[in-house]
């Protein structure tokens, strides 16, 4: 566990030298714990009868725990409102959000300071419409407090799913330890300083973890989180094939396909509305698959790592497609760390790369890494996780029965 969150925060030093602008130290210290964290999530997500591991142990009660993810959540909502930035990540989903509102068209005609800004999945934008219409859009790119308030109610929202996940797994001290990660986790509130919407599609797929066991919201939540940064589609045959029993995969299958094709039909007619399809993906599929940068070792050491990316990016695909048919752990903590396989592949094999994607994954890495451990005091379960928290919150609600009087 120590190692596993180890890698977690060395991307500190990466991003140490990227400050300096020393990238020659700066990506190869980025590719070593980014393929790590594909390798072990993968381990753990495969792995079936895993072996029983050590208890989670705190070192102080975790109600004390809890006020302090509370403290360090407010202290993040201040300094976004305070001290944050709005990088052109966020400025594209308030111009977007402004598109919409008006009826306007959103690609192929985004402004000059911001030209490429139109790169993203159509509920992206649509999820900054009511902070857009609370805080209109001037036309320039000023302080933007539709963005700050967008990513921190996007940061919010992860740190509410992770306790539910947590407390479906293992109770409400797992609920706690996965929320007070997040909010102590240094990239995750860089991204929510930064004024990204890179915690939106995390989001989603937390909603898609904590809906597991409901078919068509599991279908509804990952559709929808693909339509924001386009990666996550990469997790619908995983998503599709969760929880399929012998004799019994029509109806959910169905109902994951239903949920999935509705948020498909919303996205497609926000860019059919006012757009060509055409247009739609040249400004998105087309411009991020011919994206370069230095930022990875693809972008950084050039042409003579092609067939090296080429053979990374099939090994992906493959692995994403595979999943959805090997035997697997089937549980929320399998779920989540093929999710986070999967998500952690995809920037392993993208061109173009930055920290801030870390949040895509890191929520699902925090579940694997933190929620295959027992509570100190718990026995372990051998049944999927949500049906022991179930069957464990039905026997508290049933009434004890009264002994007969003598």
């Amino acid at each position: 566990l120590h190692l596993d969150l180890l890698m977690l925060v060395g991307f500190s030093v990466s991003l140490a030298f990227f400050n300096d602008a020393n990238l020659d130290r700066s990506v190869p210290l980025s590719f070593i714990p980014l393929v790590y964290l594909v390798a072990r999530l993968a381990y753990i997500g495969l792995r079936r009868s895993p072996r029983p591991a050590d208890p989670l142990r705190l070192l102080v009660p975790w109600q004390a725990l809890a006020m302090l993810t509370l403290f360090l959540l407010g202290l993040r909502i201040g300094l976004n409102m305070i001290d944050g930035n709005v990088i052109d990540v966020g400025y594209a989903g308030v111009i977007g959000a402004d598109k919409l509102a008006h009826g306007r068209e959103i690609y192929g005609a985004f402004p000059n300071d911001n030209a490429q800004g139109d790169t993203y999945g159509p509920l992206l934008y649509l999820a900054y419409v009511p902070f857009e219409l609370v805080w209109p859009w001037v036309g320039r790119w000023n302080d933007l407090p539709a963005a700050h308030a967008a990513a921190g109610v996007f940061d919010a929202a992860c740190v509410g799913l992770l306790f539910l996940i947590g407390r479906r797994i293992r109770g409400t001290q797992l609920g706690v330890v996965l929320a007070y990660a997040w909010v102590a986790f240094p990239f995750t509130m860089y991204a929510t300083n930064s004024g990204t919407n890179d915690a939106l599609p995390a989001a989603l797929v937390l909603a898609a973890i904590w809906a597991a066991g409901r078919p068509f919201a599991r279908g509804a939540f990952g559709m929808a989180a693909g339509l924001t940064k386009l990666a996550p589609l990469a997790l619908l045959p995983l998503l599709a094939s969760h929880g399929l029993r012998r004799g019994a995969r029509a109806a959910p299958l169905a109902l994951f396909l239903a949920g999935a094709a509705l948020v498909f039909a919303i996205g497609a007619g926000l860019v059919l509305w006012r757009t060509d399809p055409q247009t739609f993906w040249d400004r998105t599929v087309a411009y991020q698959a011919g994206r370069d940068a230095p930022f990875s070792v693809w972008g950084l050491y050039g042409g003579g790592w092609e067939v090296a990316q080429q053979v990374v990016q099939l090994g992906v695909v493959l692995f994403a497609v595979g999943v959805a048919f090997v035997p697997r752990r089937d549980d929320l903590v399998g779920l989540a760390a093929l999710c986070g396989a999967i998500l952690a592949g995809t920037q392993l094999a993208a061109t173009y790369w930055f920290y801030l994607y870390l949040v895509w994954a890191v929520p699902l890495a925090l579940i694997a890494f933190l929620g295959r451990l027992p509570a100190a005091d718990a026995a372990p379960v051998s049944s999927p996780a949500w049906e022991a928290a179930a069957a464990a919150e039905a026997a508290r609600s049933t009434p004890p029965v009264a002994a007969p009087s003598t």
